[in-house]
């Protein structure tokens, strides 16, 4: 630690802070609009909105806002409504810069434990900080800088991924080729569609998990896919492998090509993970292998049972235990929007692949800024490296733009 720096208990750098009489909004007083933000313990920065004056906390800004339970911080430097429970307001002492104080807290390790509360074990950690106030506030401004390029290239991914979701739902309904729509079972198609089952366009294949105990069975390079593994950017990132005799003995081997289709897991609560393999995979009986006719390529596959995805997810039955499936036969009965055309369904792929690269250009750009933030908070915290010794160039505007916004 450079030795113009300080170091102090959380508790001992902390000053209290006057919100007595101030009333907690509840949640299901939330308002999608209003005139003051409502901060809770939650990961969203903004939970609601408010119009009651009588909630607002107005001074002394800024604040931090701690979640108790999620450990989440948040930096206010405007009025703000506290929600129900679980917030503890922060302010540092005389000589610590609030926003510089923001991002120590951050760089804490604070283990998790559960949905107990955090905020003693927060007080008795350690916080260091340089004596110089500007200083502080170089490093604080530094970290904002790195964060705010963040945010915008995660605000840049949501667009696309916006974009994608609108793309799917006019291609799938409308075509390319300006035909009337016609009514069907599943919705407006083209008129020269058709809707057809997935077991008439494809296998459906089952796997397997070989046995943990048998270590012939892992000692392999064969990708073995599960659930948690479909939703990842990139299915060779799947972090289990089993042998030639694993495959033989509890699996099947997918082609390339194939369309692997989550059936059961917590994963299908919320969304439909489906991925087309460009190598030959294993996979466990959580997942379904959708080996196409030859038709359609699984790329078209992909994409139109995604586009279908809403009516899929309804047929959804869960079990006891809470978890999530997808019967064989809703799967095989399960009727998507295909082009007679096989030029056009080609067209298709080609336009939701050009979108499915910018995603992916963007979603890397994230990783290294999220990694170069997370590096910054740890050596500015700690002294390791001084904000003079920096190149930001990288976090200017401009680099975070699009390229075709650059242009």
């Amino acid at each position: 630690m450079n030795e113009a720096w300080a170091s102090a208990p959380v508790a001992d750098c902390l000053v209290l802070v006057p919100a007595a009489g101030k009333r907690k909004v509840q949640a299901r007083d939330y308002k999608p609009l209003g005139s003051f933000p409502v901060i809770d313990q939650g990961q969203e920065q903004i939970a609601g909105w408010t119009d009651d004056e009588s909630t607002v906390i107005d001074a002394p800004l800024p604040l931090i806002v701690f979640g108790d339970h999620t450990r989440a911080f948040k930096f206010l430097e405007r009025p703000f409504a506290r929600g129900a429970d679980g917030t503890q307001l922060l302010r540092p002492k005389d000589g610590i810069d609030p926003l510089f104080f923001f991002y120590a807290c951050r760089a804490i390790d604070l283990p998790a434990r559960g949905y107990n509360r955090h905020f003693t074990i927060l007080k008795e950690k350690e916080l260091a900080y340089p004596l110089d106030l500007t200083e502080q506030k170089v490093i604080a401004s530094v970290l904002r800088k790195a964060e705010s390029a963040l945010q915008q290239q995660t605000a840049l991914l949501d667009n696309l991924q916006e974009l994608k979701r609108a793309a799917m739902h006019e291609l799938f309904t409308r075509g390319l080729r300006g035909e009337p729509q016609k009514e069907t079972e599943i919705g407006p198609v083209p008129e020269s569609w058709k809707p057809r089952t997935i077991l008439d366009l494809c296998e459906i294949w089952s796997g397997g998990t070989p046995r943990k105990s048998i270590a012939e069975y892992w000692n392999g390079d064969v990708p073995w896919v599960s659930g948690k593994d479909l939703k990842l950017p990139a299915l060779d990132d799947a972090i289990d492998h089993i042998s030639q005799a694993g495959v033989e003995a509890a699996s099947r081997l997918a082609p390339a090509g194939a369309v692997l289709l989550l059936v059961r897991g917590m994963g299908l609560a919320k969304d439909l993970p489906v991925a087309v393999i460009n190598r030959p995979m294993a996979f466990n009986q959580d997942v379904k292998a959708l080996v196409s006719r030859g038709e359609y390529s699984g790329q078209f596959l992909r994409s139109a049972i995604y586009a279908g995805k809403d009516r899929l997810l309804s047929q959804i039955v869960p079990s006891a235990h809470g978890t999530m499936t997808l019967n064989l036969n809703d799967v095989e009965t399960f009727k998507v929007a295909c082009p007679t055309d096989p030029d056009e369904a080609a067209e298709i792929v080609a336009i939701l692949d050009a979108i499915d690269r910018k995603i992916d250009l963007h979603r890397q750009k994230r990783k290294v800024l999220e990694e170069l933030f997370q590096s910054l908070l740890h050596k500015l915290m700690t002294g390791e490296i001084r904000v003079a010794d920096l190149d930001l160039s990288a976090l200017s505007p401009a680099s975070t733009q699009p390229e075709e916004a650059r242009a």
